[in-house]
């Protein structure tokens, strides 16, 4: 099957992956987008994982102040270039992320961080929904329920090419 650059321009528009990468996942999906989405997907996986052990020093400090100035979230974000740092994937990747804390209010960043007696006290109806509800890296993206921060920060990898990594957080509210 021929793939057309319209093809081509809508996946890379939707990924920002490389033309070329666009292209070779646009022909082995023959040319079925959805499908060309999930293998990019996994190809985003497969790199990500590769750069885990990657140091990173380098990245930017996100703030997000809530309309109304009753909330504010702080973020450091990590990668390995101050290039990367400074690319407006990273950047809004950052935003994201303190939005993110300043609207679901996470207790921690992983799930290997939430203490034992934690998950066993909790009045939920099921681990898995407890994690998504405290665990920061678990919560679905509330820009886009269906993808959780983890996921959008693998996204950024792939694209980046480099390691990123949510060092910490912190959330403060008026009286709270």
């Amino acid at each position: 099957m021929a793939i057309t650059m319209e093809q081509v321009k809508e996946l890379r528009e939707r990924t920002g992956a490389g033309i070329l990468d666009c292209k070779k996942v646009l022909e082995q999906a023959g040319g079925d987008v959805n499908a060309a989405l999930k293998l990019l997907r996994d190809r985003g996986l497969e790199i990500a994982g590769k750069k885990k052990d990657r140091e990173v020093r380098q990245g930017r400090v996100e703030t997000y102040i809530h309309p109304g100035n009753q909330v504010v979230a702080i973020v450091e974000l990590n990668c390995e270039t101050d290039f990367v740092g400074r690319n407006d994937e990273f950047v809004q990747l950052a935003k994201d992320i303190a939005m993110q804390v300043a609207a679901l209010n996470p207790q921690y960043l992983r799930r290997e961080d939430v203490p034992d007696e934690a998950l066993q006290g909790a009045e939920v109806t099921t681990p898995e929904k407890y994690y998504e509800e405290v665990v920061l890296l678990d919560q679905p993206f509330v820009k886009q329920p269906n993808v959780t921060i983890a996921q959008k920060i693998q996204d950024t990898i792939a694209k980046t090419g480099e390691n990123i990594v949510v060092k910490r957080f912190a959330r403060w509210e008026v009286g709270a």
